[in-house]
């Protein structure tokens, strides 16, 4: 049997894939996402820009918006934290 030449999408792709599906949501409220890293252990490290930095409600929307997303179509995202 010949193994297949196509492989899937890599685990970067497929956050990134997730984030470009968030972001309209997070820039229609002014402010914007960016993807720093995707660590060994399976944390998504990314930095909010625009009305997101100071704003009180970014945690919300980081741990409710962005991880829960994450987690559910990319099984091997373990954690998001917001870097500055």
């Amino acid at each position: 049997m010949v193994p297949s030449s196509t492989q899937g999408p890599t685990t970067r792709e497929r956050v990134d894939r997730v984030l470009n599906l968030i972001r309209p949501a997070v820039q229609s409220d002014g402010g914007d996402i960016e993807f720093v890293e995707l660590t060994p252990d399976g944390v998504v490290r990314i930095r909010l820009h625009g009305a997101c930095v100071g704003c009180p409600s970014s945690h919300i929307t980081l741990q409710v918006g962005i991880e829960r997303n994450l987690k559910a179509h990319v099984p091997e995202v373990r954690a998001v934290e917001s870097v500055d």
